[in-house]
């Protein structure tokens, strides 16, 4: 039974938490994201999904501002406050800065200390508290011994999302969007967020709007809104499934499995109309061929038998139109059913092939020792060294193999260079086509390879750098990936999971991913202490 997409239950019309009405949006080289995009996104917590490159994190910069729309306009209840996937801050940089809170604490020290300009009392305004509503909220995040004037480089990736957290909900803004906000955070960390985010969301008038993979947050929402792109060059659409995660992936499933009956029904009866096709030119010509014999052994008067023959023709030209008429109504109809087959739900990542002996030195350090093809987990909470552990590896000389590093934050020397051109650069001694082939086996086809590296989305990203450091002559013995589920969608992450579980070459990983880890076919962990 087909399970139609449903609007969020209510018994009246949910409050537009943010308005898009016919918004386009192109990137200055012309690529188009979004064609006439409406929809309505409500109060409560909502969930935004769908396949990595959609336009999911365009479509929140579009809602703060950050982007402007070429078309059209985007409307919210109130204030907007964002959380990136990466929050950005220079690393010398405090944790006031972070919070967006440096410059009042400043003025209102000045003012402490005798200034009575207009100045300083304009950038506090009613803000004089703000040091202690702060505080409040880095301990609600489990942060209580984060200082306001501590290094920003002294904190852990999750650390400093938690921080940049707090510095959001300290704007107390009507629209909170979040972008990925569980990547690198550890299960205690996790669920005070999302006591936070049920604290926001519930409170009335509010929306949050979050981007996530983590299927424990997709399960509180109250409203999954899936970004789609139904087939290639068409727009992008933006719907609403009522409820969690499971729900909407019952609906699209359901959806799927009507799409493949259709398929299936339209490609039988396209199979029908070609033998009715074939038969009917068959029959035709043996009339053709019997007529033109009777004349021939005048049979029949020639006048006779032109007249039969023209009412031959026009008879049989009306009915091998007819046939072709059913048949390429029957091709549309297989193509439109086609249309309904969702394309992202049949992602490839491949990697390439290598034999790791089992005796061979991987790593050799006073903190890990690993050999032949082993899947090692170094976990730990927040804040514990993990992602330490590993650029201290990679800086040492440690790694006995050639090995692929993809870092927590991935960065390209030149943002601004297309995905080919950065794996150009990168590896200038590897042939244009073995930079294809590697940006082809992670899912990077076609047009993919000329995208600027400022339009990829985060997962495109971790692809290309995986295609980038994969393309290596040797290659790579081992795979040192931190936190590598980061940004990816669901479906991606599973696709991952099955790849890395194939690939024979060894693994060192940093992951909050227990599923994933799992799934990876991790051999041990090593834990670190806080």
């Amino acid at each position: 039974m087909s399970i139609p997409p449903t609007p969020p239950s209510s018994a009246a019309q949910p409050i537009a938490g943010v308005t898009a009405s016919g918004v386009d949006f192109a990137w200055p080289d012309g690529s188009p994201v979004f064609t006439g995009l409406t929809a309505t996104i409500p109060t409560g917590l909502s969930s935004l999904v769908g396949a990595n490159g959609v336009g999911k994190t365009t479509l929140l910069r579009l809602i703060t501002g950050d982007l402007r729309p070429t078309a059209g306009s985007i409307s919210t209840v109130g204030t907007v406050a964002r959380l990136d996937q990466t929050p950005a801050a220079d690393p010398s940089a405090r944790v006031a800065d972070l919070m967006g809170i440096s410059a009042t604490l400043a003025a209102l020290a000045r003012i402490e200390g005798g200034s009575v300009a207009a100045a300083d009392f304009d950038a506090v305004g009613d803000d004089w508290d703000i040091a202690e509503r702060a505080r409040a909220e880095l301990d609600a995040l489990g942060l209580p011994d984060v200082a306001l004037d501590r290094p920003i480089a002294e904190l852990s990736g999750g650390e400093g999302t938690l921080v940049a957290l707090a510095g959001c909900l300290r704007q107390r803004p009507s629209v909170l969007l979040l972008d990925e906000p569980t990547n690198n955070l550890d299960r205690r960390a996790r669920g005070l967020l999302f006591e936070a985010l049920g604290g926001f969301a519930g409170t009335s008038g509010r929306c949050a709007v979050v981007i996530s993979h983590d299927l424990e947050l997709l399960e509180l929402v109250d409203t999954t809104m899936e970004l789609y792109r139904p087939r290639p060059g068409a727009p992008v659409q933006l719907r609403a499934f009522g409820g969690p995660y499971s729900h909407y992936r019952e609906a699209i499933d359901a959806e799927q499995e009507a799409a493949e009956a259709a398929v299936a029904n339209a490609s039988g009866d396209l199979a029908k109309q070609q033998r009715e096709l074939a038969q009917a030119q068959t029959k035709l010509a043996h009339r053709a061929r019997t007529a033109r014999k009777a004349q021939e052994e005048k049979r029949v008067p020639k006048i006779v038998g032109g007249l039969r023959r023209n009412a031959a023709q026009v008879s049989a030209g009306k009915l091998a139109n007819a046939h072709r008429d059913d048949f390429g109504a029957a091709k549309e109809r297989l193509a439109h059913a086609g249309d309904a087959i969702r394309k992202d739900r049949h992602a490839v990542i491949s990697l390439p092939p290598v034999e790791v002996p089992a005796r061979r030195q991987v790593v050799i350090d006073d903190r890990l020792r690993m050999d032949g093809p082993e899947r090692v987990a170094i976990t730990g909470p927040n804040g514990s060294g993990k992602s330490t552990m590993l650029r201290d590896l990679v800086a040492s000389a440690a790694i006995a193999v050639p090995y692929c590093y993809v870092p927590q934050t991935i960065s390209f020397p030149d943002e601004q260079e297309t995905v080919a051109g950065a794996a150009r650069d990168a590896v200038p001694e590897a042939s244009a086509e073995a930079l294809h082939a590697s940006l082809a086996r992670l899912g990077l086809r076609g047009d993919a390879g000329a995208q600027p590296i400022h339009t990829l989305s985060g997962g495109q990203r971790l692809r290309a750098a995986l295609a980038i450091g994969l393309v290596a002559d040797p290659p790579p013995m081992l795979l040192i990936l931190d936190e590598p589920t980061n940004n990816l969608d669901i479906d991606t992450v599973e696709v991952l999971a099955d790849a890395l579980a194939q690939w024979r070459g060894a693994l060192l990983l940093v992951s909050h991913d227990e599923g994933f880890l799992d799934r990876v076919g991790v051999d041990r962990r090593v834990p670190l202490a806080k």
